[in-house]
């Protein structure tokens, strides 16, 4: 089977837009796309500012997308977003900026019903093994320490 030749710079400036509309995309995620096209890196740099500049790919939009979705979805607390916005190489002021976007008194009423839920499926007995379990969950989901404290010392663990 022959290698794929690489693609022009106009045909591979419409597919990564095309993989830009699908979902929102970090500038990692769309040069690495652009590299895979067989373009050079002067040639990425420019499809990439040409996108950029369209308004396909914006970080700060990225960021408020993904802390938005991890948080709702798979209930993932400030710690654990900002863990995976800085893997993907996202700013810090993109990042704040994602992270504004989750309400206080939503994030600690999830907090607290991730709490209950997992307190039901805990066996123990022991009050101190009880609390432990919940700590190390919610802190493995990425909430703050202070406020898993907080939630399960005002519970009835």
């Amino acid at each position: 089977m022959a290698a794929k030749a690489p693609l022009t710079v106009k045909e591979a400036k419409i597919k990564a837009a095309d993989f830009c509309a699908y979902q929102e995309r970090t500038q990692q995620q769309v040069r690495d796309k652009l590299y895979s096209y067989g373009l050079t890196p002067d040639e990425v740099e420019d499809v990439l500012t040409d996108l950029i500049t369209e308004g396909f790919v914006n970080e700060e939009r990225f960021a408020i997308s993904y802390a938005g979705g991890k948080f709702r979805l798979k209930k993932w607390g400030r710690l654990k977003i900002i863990q995976g916005l800085k893997a993907l190489k996202i700013s810090d002021y993109c990042i704040n900026k994602g992270l504004q976007e989750i309400n206080e008194d939503d994030y600690l009423d999830t907090l607290n019903t991730l709490l209950e839920k997992k307190r039901q499926s805990i066996k123990e007995q022991d009050n101190f093994i009880i609390k432990k379990k919940l700590a190390n969950y919610a802190l493995q989901k990425g909430y703050e320490t202070d406020l898993i404290w907080d939630c399960i010392g005002q519970g009835e663990m």
